[in-house]
């Protein structure tokens, strides 16, 4: 409740900046002024209820005026960035004293530039609901050294970031499985953050991953969104029960006609005690010359790998900065956006996962499940 009084103060903030420059500025009076000041007040309450669903709030009651308070969010995001070009460029116009303060052309244009951008934001977080509708397949073909030449052609579904709970129900994970399911991996690997909220109001939602069928298994491994209600390890046996194989800071052997890879997994970087991630003890005991696989939250947690070895790491997280212009910001977090990279002498490939962390929204950012082919490099 803390976290939502918080939220719901600066987000209260930013409503009444939204007022003074919708209403206020722009010159608006009687029932316009009124029904916009309405809807702000209705949208604030509803995006205080998509917070807290799934932790505070039941989804079976606020998933759908979440999902819409949520979808307000990513409006205000693009509304709150026009308006302060709006703003600043008004600004620029006084100092100028072109048009003139009393001039009434003025106040038609702020309306008309208010107005462009309140459509512009509406129809922003409208086309991002539509584009976080349905995951898309994203196929890659990754070459890679020392890689057991009957591992060549091996097929792996990786999937991350569902965050189910909030705006996203059993319905969106079943339709995440049956797209996984209608690729025929050999093994799927879920990278974390599955869910936003508590074992016992979210759980259900993942009841469909027991349908998850690959011929080598299915493993998982935590994010970040599994601690945040406090029940990490009670998310990782419920897994357990739905036939994931957590990896917990340990790695399992992978046969393939004779030839073996170890596939290793590790908590999140900024899991709590008693959850830290630990590489070394993942690999503890191994053959050095094995290849070895990594399933880790966190594109960051490769800088780590590298240094012990690691061929390959699978990691989500980012979510390809899910909204445009967010994207920008992840370089000064994680060394990796999206996509294949190589950092140190370990292969990266960071997802831009198959959900979206609150908003059900993407732009510039489209989900993926990623379906990738192993390729064996010949020596010379």
């Amino acid at each position: 409740m803390i976290r939502i009084a918080v939220f719901g103060t600066f987000l209260a903030l930013v409503t009444w900046w939204v007022h003074r420059r919708l209403v206020r500025a722009t010159g608006l009076t009687g029932r316009p002024a009124h029904l916009v000041d309405a809807a702000l007040i209705v949208l604030w309450v509803l995006a205080l209820v998509g917070i807290g669903s799934g932790e505070v709030f039941d989804p079976a009651w606020t998933r759908i005026p979440g999902f819409v308070g949520w979808v307000w969010l990513a409006a205000l995001l693009y509304l709150v960035l026009g308006l302060i070009v709006v703003a600043a460029g008004s600004g620029i116009a006084r100092l100028a004293g072109r048009p003139q303060p009393t001039d009434p052309s003025r106040r038609r244009v702020l309306r008309g530039a208010t107005a462009a951008v309140a459509i512009a934001a509406v129809g922003a977080a409208g086309y991002g609901v539509t584009e976080a509708h349905t995951p898309r397949i994203r196929r890659i073909r990754i070459t890679l050294d020392g890689l057991p030449s009957r591992f060549a052609g091996a097929r792996i579904a990786l999937v991350t970031d569902l965050h189910v709970g909030p705006a996203r129900g059993v319905g969106f994970t079943r339709k995440v499985v049956d797209l996984v399911n209608a690729q025929k991996p050999d093994l799927v690997l879920l990278g974390g953050d599955l869910v936003d909220g508590t074992v016992d109001k979210v759980g259900p939602d993942l009841e469909p991953l027991r349908d998850l069928n690959a011929r080598h298994g299915v493993f998982g491994v935590s994010g970040n969104h599994e601690f945040y209600a406090g029940d990490g390890g009670r998310w990782l046996d419920l897994w357990d029960t739905l036939g994931i194989r957590t990896l917990r800071n340990e790695r399992v052997e992978i046969h393939r006609g004779g030839d073996v890879i170890d596939l290793a997994g590790i908590h999140d970087a900024t899991s709590p005690a008693p959850y830290e991630p630990d590489l070394p003890a993942a690999l503890a005991g191994r053959d050095p010359d094995r290849f070895v696989l990594l399933l880790a939250h966190e594109p960051k947690q490769a800088i780590e790998a590298s240094e012990l070895g690691v061929n390959l790491q699978l990691s989500g997280h980012t979510h390809g900065g899910q909204m445009w212009p967010i994207g920008y910001l992840v370089p000064l977090q994680q060394p990796s956006v999206t996509g294949l990279d190589r950092i140190g002498d370990t292969v990266l490939y960071t997802s831009r996962g198959t959900g979206a962390w609150g908003p059900p929204v993407r732009v510039g950012a489209p989900p993926e499940i990623t379906v990738i082919e192993l390729a064996s490099r010949r020596p010379g």
